[in-house]
C-alpha cells in the first residue's frame, strides 16, 4: 500500500476539477477513501493507516492458529515455588542479607547444634493454636523455626526475616560476615547458658571450643609463663602465603619480643628480651579458620580484601600443630567453604559450599539457589573465575589431588574426622513435634496458595480460550465487501481489543465527529471500516458509540474542504501576481496596505480559509506572518521591518487606537486598485483607506502635544543642569573622611534620586522629569535617620549623596523636599584642644538602627546559593606574596580615575526593569563592600580577586561542613581525612556543624592545608559518604547482650 501522504493525496486529487457545488456522492467516497483495496495478510510490515479497509498488523497475529496457554497469563507455575525431593531448602535474600544466610547454612548442616537446639524449651511454640501464625520472640526460637522449616518445608525456599529483624540487621547494608559469625555464636552461647537442660548450656563450647596458650620465655633466665585463654576460631593470616599450613605455622610461630617491646619478667623483676609463641592444646569436633581476607589498609584508612590464593586440603592433620600429645582423632574433614565474589572489602556477594553431613555430596548454597555438585566433589568452579580489575593479577595455581586453591574463600570449616564403625555423627535429626505441628501449618498454608494461584491460572486461560475463540470469530467478520452495509470503528480501540493484557472498554467515537455530528474527513487514518454484522456484534458485547456508518459521511466537510483547496491553489497564483502588481508604479487611485499585512497576507489568507474548521491537519501552519514566505523579498526593499508578530488580521497593523488611519506613514504602502482588489477578495472584512483618506486628527493632535512637551522637558533638563553643574559633572563635592572648610553643615539625599535626575539630564525626551527628593527612603518607620556618621564613612555612604548649602538651596526648590536631612560639625574648644562632634538631622533611632544590624547577621546565617572563596595553602610558600589573578576589566577599574556618570558598565549594580539603579546586593546585606568613594571621587573596587590556587564554591548556611568537605575534594582532589580548614586563623573541625554556625559568610576565604595525599582518589567518593563512620553492628540485637 501507497505511504499515507499519498494516500491522502490521491483522496482529493478531484478537487481540481470540481467545483463545490459540484460534489457527488462518488467524490465524497474518494475523500473518505471507501473503495480502496483491502491488505492481504503478510503483504504490509504494519498497519496502514491511511487505508480504512486495512485490518492487519492489528494485534491479530497473536490469536490467529494455535496458541500457548501460558500465554493467557502472567501467573508463574505455583508448583516451581515447592521444594523438589530431596533437596535442600534455599533463604530469601532481603537485599544485602547474603553473609546471613551463608552462615545460617553451615550452622543448619551441623547436626549437633541442630539436634540440640531442637531440645531447647519453648513453651511459646508448644503451647501455640494453629489458628494465628506462630511468631518467635527470642534467638532460639527464631532458630529453632527457622531450622525446622529448612529440613521439612515444602517451600523452595523461606523468607528469615523474622531472625534478622529480631537481630536488628540493617537488610540493605552489608556487614562484615566474620564479625557477625564471632558476635551471632557468642549470642547463642549465651542463650544457651540459661536453658535448664545442662546439656544445652555448653553445646556452643563443646563444638566450636579449643584451648591453646600464648606462652612467654624469659631469655634472662629462662622463666616461662602461661597464659590459658579459648578460642572459637582460629584467625589466620594469609598474605604472603601459599597453602593452609603456611598460614598455621606463622600462627603458631614463635615472636621475638625486645626493644621497646620487652617483657617484664617477675623472677628478674625487670624488662628482659623474651621469646612468644601460642601453644595448641586442645581442638573442637568443629574447627573454623578464619583466613583474614580483609584488612585494615593504613595508607587509605578503609578495609581491603587480599586476592591471594590459599591453598587448603580436604582433610587436615593437626596432629603435629599439637603440644604435648599425640592424639589420633586430629584429623579434620572439610565440610565448608564460604566465598566471597567481588574485590572490595565493602560490597560484593557471599555463597556457601557445605558438605551433607549424611550423604556426603556437596551443595552450593547461593540465597535462594542450590546446586548439587557431581561425584561428591568440591567444586568451587565460577566462583574463582570473577574479572578482576587488580593490574597484578596472580594465575591460579595447580593444586594436588585432595586440595583446592581459592582467592575468595575466607572461611573453612573442618569437622573432625569420625569412627567408622560409629554412626553418632550420621544419626538423622528428627523435628520435635512440637515444631513439626508449625511446619505443618506452614506447609498447609503453602498449599493453600499453590491451589489459590492455580485457580487464577485456569480462570485466566479459561477466558483467554474465550477470548481466542471471539477474536477468530470476529476477525473473520471484520472486512467490509464491497456493495454491503459498513460502519467505523476506532483504530486504538481495536488494538486493544486484540492486546489481552488491556481491560476492553466501550467504543468511544465521540472525538472523531465534525462540527456537523459527523465523521470528520481528517480522521480516516484513525478508524477502519468493518462490515455491519461484525459491528452488531462488538456493539452489542462492549457497547458504546455514537455509532458511524455510510450516512455518517460529511458532505459540508467534504464542500468546505474542496473549497479551501481549490483557493489555495489560486492563492498561489494570485500571490505571484500581486508581487508583480506591486513593484510597477502607481497610476489612478490607490489604496492604503499595511506593509506588515502585505509581508504575510498570503498566511494570513490561508488562516482566514481554514478559521471555519473546527479541526484540520493544518493546525500547525504558523500565523502572524510567519509562514514560508515571510522574508521573502520580491515586494521591494521599500518594505521594512513591521510588527506583524501579533497581527491577526489583514491590514489591523493601519488602525489607530483610534479606529482611523494610522499617522506612521513609514508603517503602510500605496498599493493600486487592482491589487487591492484581489487582496479584498481574501479580506472582505479587512479596513479600507483609499489615499485621499486623511490620518487620525487625534493622533495627529497628541504628536504635537508630544512635540511640545519635549521642547518644555529639555528647557527644563538645561535649566536644572545649569543650577547645579557641579553636582552633575560630579566635581568639587564635600566629602565625610576630610569634612571641608568654611561651613558646618552638609546635606543628604538617596543616590537613587541623584542617578535618576542624571538620566533625566542626559535625556529628557526620554526619562520623566525627577519631582520628588525621596529621602523617606533613608529614614526609619519613626522617623529617624537609619545611619551614623561611623557607617557612613565605612562604606554606607555608598547609598547616600553629600550637597553643599548652596545646592540643597536649589534642590529645595526645583523639588518637592519630603524630609531634609542633613549632617552637623560641632567643633568645642577644651584644654587639651578642641574636639569635634557630629550629629545628625534628624536623630538617629537606636531602636531601628540595632533591628536593622540584627537583620544583617541573620541574613549571614540564612544565606542559600552564595559564593565562598577556597584558598590551598602550601607550607613551603606560605610567606610569598600571593598572586593575584586579575581581569583586564578590573586592571582599567583599578586605573580608572573618573568613574562613569550613569554607571551603566559598573560591575557593581544592575539596571532594574524600571530603569531604576539598584545596589545588586540588598540594602539588608553585609557582604563586603564593593564600591567605595574617597575624597577625590575616585571610585575603587574591592571585589573578591582570585588568587592562584584558590577556587569558588556555590554553598548554603544549612549545609555541614562534612558537605563542603566533599566539595573540596571533587575541587582539589584532597580527600575529606586529609583536609585541615580554617577561616581567618580558627580551625574548622565539627563535620556535622553547619556552615552558618560556623562563621562561614558569602564571600569569605577558607584556608585550605592539605595532609600527604592518598594514591587511589577514586574510592575516596564512596569511602567517605558510605562508610564514615564505620558503624559495624553497632545498635543490632547483636551487642545487646
Amino acid at each position: 500500500m501507497a505511504p499515507r501522504v499519498q494516500l491522502e493525496k490521491a483522496a482529493w486529487s478531484w478537487v481540481e476539477t470540481v467545483k463545490p457545488e459540484e460534489i457527488k456522492q462518488e467524490h465524497i467516497e474518494l475523500a473518505y477513501r471507501i473503495n480502496l483495496p483491502a491488505c492481504k495478510r503478510g503483504a504490509c510490515r504494519r498497519n496502514c493507516k491511511g487505508n480504512p479497509n486495512c485490518l492487519v498488523g492489528i494485534g491479530e497475529q497473536a490469536w490467529l492458529g494455535q496458541i500457548d496457554e501460558n500465554t493467557f497469563h502472567n501467573i508463574d507455575d505455583p508448583n516451581s515455588e515447592r521444594r523438589d525431593k530431596n533437596t535442600f531448602v534455599g533463604l530469601t535474600n532481603l537485599g544485602a542479607t547474603c553473609y546471613v544466610n551463608t552462615f545460617l547454612q553451615v550452622w543448619f548442616h551441623n547436626l549437633e547444634l541442630r539436634r540440640s537446639l531442637y531440645q531447647c524449651h519453648n513453651s511459646r511454640a508448644q503451647e501455640h493454636s494453629t489458628e494465628s501464625d506462630y511468631e518467635p520472640q527470642s534467638i532460639c526460637e527464631h532458630l529453632q523455626y527457622l531450622f525446622a522449616l529448612m529440613q521439612n518445608s515444602n517451600r523452595k525456599y523461606i523468607d528469615p526475616s523474622g531472625l534478622v529483624k529480631a537481630l536488628g540487621l540493617d537488610t540493605g547494608q552489608q556487614q562484615d560476615a566474620q564479625e557477625f559469625s564471632k558476635l551471632f555464636l557468642s549470642l547463642l552461647e549465651d542463650t544457651l547458658s540459661k536453658q535448664k537442660n545442662p546439656n544445652l548450656q555448653t553445646v556452643i563450647q563443646q563444638q566450636f571450643c579449643g584451648q591453646f596458650s600464648y606462652v612467654t620465655v624469659c631469655n634472662q633466665c629462662g622463666r616461662s609463663s602461661a597464659l590459658s585463654s579459648r578460642f572459637y576460631e582460629l584467625e589466620l593470616n594469609i598474605q604472603g602465603h601459599k597453602n593452609l599450613t603456611e598460614c598455621i605455622t606463622e600462627f603458631l610461630k614463635e615472636e621475638k619480643l625486645d626493644g621497646e617491646n620487652r617483657y617484664f619478667c617477675e623472677s628478674c623483676q625487670s624488662k628482659q628480651n623474651a621469646t612468644r609463641r601460642i601453644k595448641l592444646h586442645s581442638l573442637p569436633p568443629t574447627l573454623n579458620l578464619q583466613l583474614m581476607r580483609f584488612v585494615f589498609d593504613r595508607q587509605t584508612g578503609h578495609k581491603k580484601k587480599l586476592n591471594t590464593f590459599i591453598s587448603f586440603p580436604e582433610q587436615l592433620d593437626m596432629g603435629p600443630f599439637l603440644e604435648g600429645r599425640s592424639d589420633p582423632k586430629c584429623v579434620y574433614e572439610l565440610s565448608a567453604v564460604l566465598i566471597h565474589r567481588g574485590i572490595s572489602a565493602y560490597s560484593g556477594h557471599y555463597i556457601a559450599h557445605v558438605k551433607d553431613a549424611l550423604t556426603g555430596d556437596w551443595y552450593k548454597f547461593n540465597d535462594e539457589e542450590i546446586e548439587k555438585m557431581e561425584g561428591k566433589k568440591l567444586q568451587l568452579g565460577i566462583e574463582e573465575d570473577i574479572a578482576e580489575t587488580v593490574k597484578s593479577q596472580s594465575r591460579k595455581p595447580k593444586c594436588s589431588k585432595g586440595y583446592h586453591c581459592s582467592r575468595n574463600a575466607y572461611m573453612l570449616v573442618y569437622k573432625i574426622q569420625g569412627d567408622e564403625n560409629s554412626d553418632h555423627s550420621k544419626t538423622k535429626v528428627e523435628v520435635p513435634a512440637f515444631l513439626q505441628r508449625l511446619v505443618d501449618q506452614d506447609n498447609h498454608k503453602f498449599e493453600e496458595w499453590c491451589t489459590e494461584m492455580a485457580d487464577m491460572r485456569k480462570q485466566s486461560v479459561d477466558k483467554g480460550k474465550a477470548k481466542h475463540e471471539e477474536v477468530k470469530e470476529l476477525y473473520k467478520l471484520l472486512p467490509a465487501e464491497d456493495g454491503e452495509q459498513y460502519e467505523f470503528i476506532p483504530l486504538e480501540w481495536l488494538k486493544k481489543w486484540l492486546d489481552d493484557s488491556t481491560a476492553t472498554k466501550e467504543i468511544d467515537n465521540s472525538i472523531f465527529l465534525c462540527s456537523h455530528g459527523k465523521l470528520h474527513p481528517d480522521k480516516m487514518g484513525e478508524v477502519k471500516r468493518v462490515s455491519l454484522q461484525a459491528a452488531n456484534l462488538l456493539y452489542e458485547r462492549y457497547g458504546g458509540g455514537p455509532r458511524l456508518d455510510g450516512s455518517s459521511l460529511c458532505i459540508e466537510c467534504v464542500g468546505q474542504r474542496c473549497r479551501v483547496l481549490r483557493l489555495k491553489n489560486q492563492l498561489n497564483e494570485d500571490f505571484k501576481e500581486v508581487s508583480n502588481l506591486i513593484k510597477r508604479s502607481l497610476s489612478g487611485e490607490g489604496f492604503w496596505v499595511g506593509k506588515a499585512s502585505l509581508r504575510s497576507w498570503r498566511q494570513l489568507a490561508l488562516d482566514q480559509l481554514e478559521e471555519d474548521e473546527v479541526e484540520t491537519k493544518h493546525n500547525n501552519s504558523k500565523t502572524n506572518g510567519q509562514g514560508p514566505h515571510t522574508n521573502n523579498k520580491e515586494f521591494g526593499s521599500d518594505l521594512s521591518e513591521g510588527p506583524e508578530d501579533d497581527m491577526k488580521t489583514f491590514n489591523e497593523d493601519l488602525v489607530c487606537s483610534h479606529g482611523g488611519l494610522s499617522i506612521l506613514e513609514s508603517e503602510r504602502k500605496l498599493v493600486s486598485d487592482e491589487v487591492w482588489t484581489k487582496l479584498r477578495k481574501y479580506f472582505p472584512k479587512a479596513p479600507e483607506f483609499n489615499q485621499n483618506q486623511d490620518p487620525c486628527q487625534q493622533c495627529l493632535t497628541l504628536e504635537q502635544e508630544e512635540k511640545d512637551n519635549e521642547a518644555v522637558s529639555k528647557m527644563m533638563a538645561l535649566d536644572q543642569k545649569n543650577q547645579l553643574l557641579n553636582l552633575f559633572h560630579e566635581k568639587n563635592r564635600p566629602t565625610l573622611t576630610k569634612w571641608p572648610q568654611g561651613t558646618d553643615v552638609l546635606y543628604i539625599v538617596p543616590l537613587f534620586f541623584v542617578e535618576e535626575w542624571k538620566k533625566f539630564i542626559r535625556r529628557p525626551t526620554k526619562s520623566s522629569p525627577v519631582s520628588n527628593v525621596g529621602n523617606t527612603l533613608l529614614l526609619c518607620p519613626h522617623g529617624g535617620f537609619m545611619f551614623t556618621y561611623d557607617s557612613l564613612i565605612n562604606g554606607e555612604a555608598q547609598h547616600v549623596a553629600l550637597l553643599w548649602p548652596n545646592e540643597w538651596d536649589v534642590i529645595s526648590r526645583l523639588f518637592i523636599v519630603d524630609q531634609p536631612i542633613s549632617i552637623h560639625c560641632l567643633k568645642q574648644t577644651t584644654p587639651n584642644g578642641y574636639t569635634t562632634q557630629y550629629t545628625t538631622q534628624p536623630d538617629l533611632c537606636w531602636e531601628c538602627r540595632e533591628s536593622f544590624l540584627f537583620q544583617q547577621q541573620r541574613d549571614l546565617r540564612e544565606y542559600t546559593q552564595a559564593t565562598i572563596y577556597i584558598r590551598k595553602v602550601i607550607e613551603d610558600k606560605r610567606d610569598a606574596a600571593p598572586e593575584v589573578i586579575a581581569s583586564s576589566s578590573e586592571a582599567e577599574e583599578e586605573r580608572e580615575e573618573h568613574p562613569k556618570v550613569d554607571g551603566e558598565k559598573d560591575p557593581d549594580f544592575s539596571q532594574s526593569q524600571d530603569g531604576a539603579k539598584r545596589l545588586k546586593l540588598s540594602d539588608s546585606s553585609t557582604l563586603p563592600v564593593t564600591t567605595v568613594t574617597k575624597a577625590g571621587g575616585i571610585r575603587r573596587s574591592t571585589r573578591h580577586r582570585k588568587l592562584r590556587g584558590e577556587k569558588a564554591l556555590i554553598v548554603s548556611a544549612n549545609q555541614t561542613l562534612k558537605e563542603l568537605k566533599i566539595q573540596i575534594m571533587h575541587a582539589f582532589s584532597v580527600a575529606p581525612f586529609d583536609q585541615n580548614l580554617s577561616i581567618e586563623g580558627k580551625s574548622l573541625t565539627d563535620d556535622s556543624a553547619t556552615l552558618g554556625s560556623l562563621g562561614v559568610i558569602p564571600e569569605c576565604i577558607i584556608c585550605l592545608k592539605a595532609d600527604e595525599p592518598i594514591a587511589d582518589y577514586a574510592a575516596m567518593d564512596d569511602a567517605y559518604q558510605v562508610r564514615v563512620p564505620e558503624e559495624g553492628f553497632k545498635g543490632t540485637g547483636l551487642l545487646g547482650h
